[in-house]
């Protein structure tokens, strides 16, 4: 039986409601997107994702847009339903992808995998092998994710700052020769002049990102969002307020863990160690 429309003819899809009533009342008002950020005070690029649903914004610019059409807290309200739409999670990924593609810089703690862009295609297999994914559908996100890893390649690749707990590299993989492979690569990377690496040691203790992974992206609008992701969720983090708070951890790690040499070093010293055992199946 197919779906009935709504009778008012709107979106039912709380994403798409919220970016229909945006464009809605700014059509009311007579205005285009420049004279609404000039009235407004917000970027008009942000006012115009916010309306083509490619971005939710955050409370601080929806409750601008609150008060400025005078509609109360109708906005945040959708703006609330939106943000809570399960359905989102994929459409986030999405954004975050597309985002980091043109990222003028970025920051990133890892505190028990490695970050995509620094997987070699072996961990990237083992890694999201342990999904619920068919043969073809592990293949294709594998090619997907490496294909990724160019977006650090070239005269014009952004500078990218990766935190790494000492769990993520003493989680090894399951064929030894493959995890030195990991572990040779992130030494080879580690040599790029757009790269830094940082390891937070063991000792370092406690911290405000434990078994918290997050991303930070600098954009060319001059904004800072914000990807956290657990092992079964992720969210794109836009509000300013947020993301702040997210950067103030991240700032106080970054403080314990060992300098970009030091760094270089605890991973080459591991590739000495053999961290791991072969197994019965790989000798």
């Amino acid at each position: 039986m197919p779906q009935r429309r709504a009778i008012t003819g709107r979106s039912q899809e709380p994403r798409a409601r919220f970016a229909e009533e945006l464009r809605l009342l700014r059509d009311q008002r007579g205005l285009s997107l420049r004279a609404l950020a000039d009235l407004a005070g917000w970027d008009a690029s942000l006012f115009g994702k916010m309306e083509k649903g490619q971005t939710l914004g955050g409370p601080e610019v929806v409750m601008t847009l609150d008060t400025f059409y005078d509609t109360t807290d109708k906005l945040l309200t959708l703006w609330e339903l939106a943000k809570a739409d399960p359905t989102q999670f994929r459409e986030r990924y999405r954004q975050y992808m597309a985002l980091e593609a043109e990222a003028l810089s970025m920051w990133h703690f890892g505190g028990s995998v490695l970050h995509g862009l620094l997987q070699t295609r072996e961990y990237a297999w083992e890694l999201l092998a342990t999904g619920s994914l068919t043969e073809d559908e592990l293949e294709q996100q594998v090619d997907a994710r490496m294909g990724r890893q160019g977006v650090l390649d070239g005269e014009c690749a952004p500078p990218f700052r990766a935190i790494l707990s000492e769990a993520v590299l003493r989680n090894c993989l399951q064929d030894p020769r493959m995890w030195r492979r990991q572990l040779e690569h992130l030494a080879t990377v580690s040599e790029r002049p757009n790269v830094t690496l940082y390891v937070l040691p063991f000792g370092a203790g406690l911290h405000g990102l434990m078994d918290t992974a997050v991303t930070f992206l600098r954009l060319p609008d001059g904004r800072t969002v914000a990807y956290v992701e657990t092992v079964v969720n992720g969210e794109l983090i836009e509000e300013v307020s947020r993301v702040e708070n997210l950067q103030r951890r991240y700032d106080a790690i970054r403080d314990a863990a060992l300098s970009p040499a030091a760094s270089r070093t605890f991973i080459l010293r591991m590739l000495e160690e053999a961290p791991c055992e072969p197994s019965t199946s790989a000798l």
